[in-house]
């Protein structure tokens, strides 16, 4: 393991989330991380960051379809197609809704 990396392999929290604990504190220290000049501390960082972004992203698209937003608001905020969204949560949300 590379000493600058210990940054991200050392410490108590995972660098992963699961399900929807994302905790605020660690996502700082994530983007801190990531503007490492150690590549290795740096990328380990980013795809963490992905992972976040891609955590933060199903909770507020969740909310947003419990508070009744349609699929094209989301999809506008998000900056992407109606079907771009659909695609990618719709599925999901449709599970939700069968359980």
């Amino acid at each position: 393991m590379c000493e600058s990396s210990i940054l991200i392999d050392d410490s108590t929290s995972s660098i992963y989330f699961d399900d929807m604990g994302v905790d605020l504190a660690e996502g700082r220290r994530l983007m801190d991380a990531a503007a490492s000049k150690e590549p290795e501390v740096g990328l380990t960082a980013v795809v963490a960051l992905r992972q976040l972004v891609e955590v933060l992203e199903e909770l507020q698209v969740s909310h947003a379809r419990e508070l009744g937003w349609s699929w094209r608001d989301i999809a506008r905020r998000l900056g992407v197609s109606k079907q771009a969204v659909h695609y990618k949560h719709g599925l999901r949300s449709a599970r939700l809704d069968r359980s």
